[in-house]
């Protein structure tokens, strides 16, 4: 309602915006509240002194004035600003529009502000055109603060109702439900509709106690967490303590305050917690196990029955008893300090195996598993030790123990590599034998193989994983009649056949496999050796052939008679004979020559060899060059014992020998020097033996041969190069 009365008409008929323009300038200082006047321009031109100290300003009425307020600023209720041009005094000048008990912010020039409530009417003159507009307004801002606090309030009185975290309701004093907040709604599963305005007996599983209910708080008086079950919508009990008071209104019964509280979950808890240790009281004593309950000095404070009977006392005697008087006395010491540990919390719980004595004087052996219980600050309240006797369990583990430790034992002893993987290929165990044969120490995590590469026969690469131990995991069988070959780290290779065979557990479940890894080195050798010396054979036996063949033909051709023929033809058949002999007894492998001369010498020379001198460093001689220096020692020492210096008891014979090394080659050069004998006449002709020494060194051996007839001794001086044997 405006605050502004109308003015009367003069007798001379003045306007309102006139009469109050012509009025004193304390004229509006009457009017109680603030107020002020605008022409029809928007300019202030009048404003009393209750209206400048609410502005907090003074604006000039005749220079710099103002439109349509003094205030600072202007506001709405939201904060947002308003600009003056657009304020209700410019709507009532421009347009007429008259403002009725609007509420804006007016800021003051110090930055404070204040709610005030505003009444702007128009001001007409006789004909209704608008000469200007007066505002009046006060500061409503006590008012505002009144009226938020109780909202506020209002607000969380209803906040409170309705979102408790407990269930509230309200009931009539004739038991009608009047409201109910979400967690009491939610708690029996109704909507508002469904709960509201129906009587509250209707919720209750027990009459009776409803009844008692209804029947206190009409008298007045207050429940404290009673008991009661209510029926939810789904049909399901629940259970709950009410707390209630009862509002009375000129000692009659208005309505009741209910709160609410579930303790379905705790009452359900509780019901499992006496059922699981009823449960819990019945396995104690029916476990085949032993279980005891002990203080912090390891007193005996509960047993069962599986205990006694494990320990052979009763359970008086383990009732005055620790459990450090049974224990052994070796392992007493573990024990204690384990449990000391848990008993001050350092340990949750532990595990320890030890022995125990009977009345009887035998020992068993138990398992501990010992864990402790704690009160709410941690405190140790008493430990729980569950025991198992594992005497048997500990016999059969010595026994496979120690058969183990044979096992092993005897696959170390072996001289075949043995190694063995779990079902998934992983290496488990390896003997000596096994590292000797790969090379390397196998490493952890290693698959299938223990050596370092492997190989087929013919030199491809062959991946661990398609070995043939690899095979017999993935197909769960022996393999045999494989050959392979492992490469060490240091590059050397080793042939072999793997023997890998699966391993079963009782049931016939793969766990694992063995191998025995078999060198087949010597027998790779052997048979290289066979076909070196069957091909060896297969020539030697023709040269051999065609050499007797010359020999026959030679020696018949300058044999002065039969007899001469025969003595001379045998005589180099035997020197070819011994020779083929010494590669026998070698294999036809190098045979070397000291030994190919002492053969040759010795046995030619008779009583004189003991006059012959063989000195030389090592040096092997392929089959080819043995046996030409066979054929020309022969002839050479046949030629020493018939007319050289082993013919005469003062003869010497020295045959000494040295290496010189050249640029691509190696030279052996043989020096052959006979001394104290007849003097030495050079033959008038070349003999065959002269030819054949020739032959065999500088045809056969590539090399040269010089021969010398001197007076004093014959001498030979033989050079051939020393290298493996060609063709």
């Amino acid at each position: 309602m405006s605050n502004v009365e109308e003015f009367p008409v003069a007798a001379h008929k003045l306007s309102e915006y006139a009469a109050l323009m012509a009025a004193a300038p304390s004229a509006l200082d009457a009017i109680p509240g603030a107020v002020y006047l605008c022409d029809n321009d928007g300019w202030l031109v009048r404003y009393n002194t209750e209206a400048a100290e609410l502005w907090g300003r003074s604006p000039s009425l005749e220079q710099k004035r103002e439109r349509f307020c003094g205030s600072h600023r202007l506001f709405l209720l939201d904060g947002t600003l308003l600009k003056k041009e657009d304020c209700p005094m410019a709507e009532a000048v421009e347009r007429g529009t008259a403002t009725r008990n609007t509420e804006v912010i007016m800021e003051r020039p110090d930055g404070s502000r204040f709610v005030a409530l505003v009444n702007i009417r128009a001001l007409r003159d006789q004909h209704g055109n608008i000469q200007g507009a007066i505002n009046c307004f006060q500061d409503i801002s006590a008012h505002k603060a009144m009226e938020e606090e109780v909202r506020r309030k209002s607000a969380d009185l209803e906040d409170f109702f309705e979102n408790s975290a407990i269930g509230l309701h309200i009931v009539s004093g004739e038991g009608i439900i009047q409201r109910a907040n979400k967690a009491e709604l939610a708690l029996l599963g109704y909507t508002a509709e469904e709960y509201v305005g129906r009587h509250i007996a209707e919720f209750h599983a027990d009459e009776p106690v409803i009844g008692d209910i209804l029947n206190k708080l009409s008298c007045g008086e207050k429940l404290d967490r009673y008991p009661a079950r209510l029926r939810a919508k789904d049909g399901s009990i629940k259970y709950v303590l009410i707390t209630s008071n009862s509002r009375f209104e000129d000692g009659q019964f208005i309505n009741t305050r209910c709160f609410t509280t579930d303790v379905t979950d705790l009452y359900e808890a509780e019901s499992a917690r006496r059922e699981s240790e009823d449960r819990l009281a019945a396995t104690y004593e029916a476990a085949t196990i032993g279980i005891a309950e002990t203080d912090a000095e390891g007193r005996m404070l509960r047993v069962n029955d599986a205990i006694c009977k494990m320990l052979g006392r009763s359970r008086e005697e383990l009732l005055a008893m620790t459990f450090f008087d049974y224990t052994q006395e070796d392992d007493r010491e573990e024990d204690a300090a384990l449990y000391a540990r848990q008993i001050r919390g350092e340990l949750d719980n532990y595990v320890l195996r030890k022995r125990a004595r009977k009345p009887d004087g035998t020992t068993v052996y138990l398992d501990i598993h010992s864990s402790s219980v704690r009160d709410v600050s941690g405190g140790f309240r008493y430990g729980v030790r569950v025991i198992l006797d594992v005497t048997q369990a500990k016999h059969m583990e010595d026994q496979i123990r120690e058969s183990e430790r044979h096992m092993r034992n005897l696959l170390e002893a072996l001289p075949a590599a043995i190694y063995t993987t779990d079902a998934s290929g992983r290496i488990t165990f390896y003997n000596n034998a096994a590292i000797e044969m790969s090379g390397r120490t196998p490493q952890a995590g290693d698959l299938w193989c223990l050596t370092w590469r492997l190989y087929n026969q013919d030199g491809s690469p062959l991946p661990h994983d398609r070995c043939p131990m690899a095979l017999t995991l993935k197909e769960n069988r022996p393999v045999r009649g494989v050959e392979a070959i492992a490469e060490r780290p240091d590059g050397t290779r080793v042939p072999l056949i793997p023997y890998p065979t699966p391993l079963h557990d009782a049931d016939g479940k793969l766990v694992g496999a063995i191998n025995m890894l078999v060198d087949i080195t010597e027998r790779k050798q052997a048979e290289n050796r066979q076909k070196i010396l069957i091909a060896e054979l297969n020539h030697r036996v023709k040269n051999t052939l065609a050499t007797v063949q010359s020999l026959a033909g030679q020696t018949a051709r300058h044999a002065e008679n039969l007899h001469d023929f025969s003595h001379r033809f045998e005589a180099r058949l035997l020197a070819l004979s011994r020779a083929h002999d010494l590669l026998t007894k070698r294999h036809w492998e190098d045979a070397p020559l000291d030994s190919l001369a002492r053969e040759v010498l010795t046995p030619l020379a008779g009583e004189a060899a003991e006059r012959i001198v063989i000195d030389g460093p090592p040096v092997e001689l392929n089959p080819r060059g043995a046996l030409s220096f066979t054929m020309a020692l022969n002839e050479l020492v046949t030629n020493a014992v018939k007319y050289g210096a082993l013919s005469s008891e003062t003869g010497t014979l020295s045959v000494s020998w040295r290496l010189h090394n050249r640029s691509h080659s190696t030279m052996l050069i043989l020096e052959w020097q006979e001394r104290g004998g007849p003097p030495v006449t050079p033959p008038t002709r070349r003999g065959f033996g002269t030819r054949l020494m020739e032959r065999c060194i500088e045809r056969d051996l590539q090399g040269d041969f010089d021969l010398v007839f001197d007076p004093m001794g014959v001498t030979c001086r033989v050079s051939i190069p020393v290298g493996p044997e060609e063709g």
